[in-house]
């Protein structure tokens, strides 16, 4: 989203595993290199040739299989969000707003496909700021209860409910890795369904612990360590803009 407006930028491959993207463009790199480096992300220019490929094709079948995760995502988003108020679980709350930030990565990847880079910025800057606010809210949510006298959570609700967020995250994956493509969006996507599939099972452990312990601090501290994931994706998406 950073470079792929510029006039000279014709494609984009990414192996995100390698970190390594080919820019496919026409005459000199200065402008394409500038962008790059203001993302900070520690990059370096490897080499430049020339080439004949003028064919760059998309995958058709994608829109359909993101939309399909988009609602699987936003869905679990409603229920955990609501099962976490209901059974004072952090832990579960911070899990929906982790599920939210991926129905809106998984909106931006739409975009992505065949989208105007002007509306994916607005996009993606509308939903940096709005996970934010809502992970301060939860982080600040955290520390009173860290303070008060809160009630124990319902372990159980816990534990339900995150074993079928864990079983949504693998069906999202599932589904991505139906589309067997390379670009950045779906590999980015699987990245972040593959991450969850860890913080499902940390919510699931969090449970187990709340309940032998008969203490609220282990949702708790879940409950931090995702929002400052959050925190963290949401600052990723605002430096795109």
């Amino acid at each position: 989203m950073k470079i792929e407006h510029l006039a000279v930028v014709k494609s984009l491959e990414f192996d995100i595993r390698q970190r390594k993207l080919t820019v496919f463009h026409l005459d000199s790199i200065e402008q394409i290199e500038q962008s790059i480096l203001e993302l900070n992300l520690g990059s370096k220019h490897i080499f430049t040739e020339s080439t004949q490929q003028t064919n760059f094709a998309e995958n058709t079948n994608q829109k359909k299989l993101l939309w399909q995760v988009l609602i699987i995502n936003f869905a679990f988003f409603l229920i955990e969000i609501t099962t976490g108020i209901i059974s004072k679980s952090m832990g579960l709350v911070a899990d929906s707003l982790d599920m939210l930030s991926d129905a809106i990565v998984y909106g931006m990847s739409l975009f992505a496909v065949g989208g105007s880079i002007l509306l994916k910025k607005r996009v993606a800057k509308m939903a940096g700021y709005f996970q934010m606010t809502l992970a301060f809210l939860g982080l600040l949510e955290v520390v009173r209860r860290f303070l008060g006298f809160e009630q124990v959570p319902d372990f159980s609700m816990m534990i339900y409910i995150s074993i079928f967020a864990l079983i949504a995250n693998t069906l999202s994956l599932s589904i991505l890795q139906k589309t067997k493509s390379k670009e950045a969006h779906i590999r980015a996507s699987m990245i972040f369904t593959s991450n969850d599939i860890i913080i499902n099972i940390g919510v699931i452990v969090a449970g187990v612990l709340v309940h032998w312990l008969q203490s609220s601090i282990p949702d708790l501290v879940v409950g931090i360590i995702i929002f400052l994931l959050v925190v963290q994706g949401a600052i990723r998406i605002l430096k795109l803009g």
